[in-house]
């Protein structure tokens, strides 16, 4: 059984390559929003370790610069993040049978939209080891990312940090347009 684990990691982490590259790239740009914000390198990246969300973390970063309540980033990060909830639920009802809640649980709170889509998109019953191996692949990178672009943000020029800080819409905008295009 635990050759067989191992197996489905590793493919987990084969498949994550891709997302990691592009995580890093995505969170540069977020690391900079964070600087823009006023926050350090070792604030952001905690951050972007625990939150894995460019969207809810745009958000917070937005919302943390505005001086805004503790409760306030809670809910509006939660509200923009719904969507893991769904994607977490789906991945557990797919789950072979004795998969424990642990695993599950894991799984929901480690989910990304790419990382669903690796998982979910492989042919028979998703396994956790799979996404395990997905999320390590993965999420360090979204962090070194984070950090990454605090870095480049205290070293370029403002011009340039300000040109790179909306950087972030045309990468949803990247994602965005070739699907709408299609349907």
């Amino acid at each position: 059984m635990l050759t067989d684990r191992k197996k489905w990691f590793v493919k987990g982490l084969r498949d994550g390559i891709p997302i990691m590259l592009g995580y890093f790239a995505v969170s540069i740009a977020l690391g900079i929003s964070a600087r823009n914000a006023g926050m350090t390198a070792p604030q952001a990246t905690i951050a972007s370790a625990l939150i894995m969300a460019s969207a809810g973390q745009y958000i917070g970063f937005s919302i943390y610069a505005a001086n805004a309540t503790l409760l306030q980033l809670i809910i509006l990060i939660a509200i923009t993040n719904l969507r893991y909830i769904l994607m977490g639920a789906a991945l557990s009802q797919r789950m072979p049978e004795g998969t424990p809640v642990s695993r599950r649980i894991l799984v929901g709170t480690c989910i990304t939209d790419e990382i669903f889509g690796v998982t979910i998109a492989r042919p028979g019953v998703p396994t956790p080891w799979f996404t395990f191996g997905a999320i390590a692949a993965a999420v360090p990178m979204w962090a070194a990312g984070t950090a990454a672009g605090i870095s480049m943000g205290n070293i370029l020029p403002d011009n340039v940090v300000s040109a790179l800080s909306v950087a972030l819409f045309g990468m949803f905008l990247a994602v965005i347009v070739p699907q709408s295009r299609k349907d």
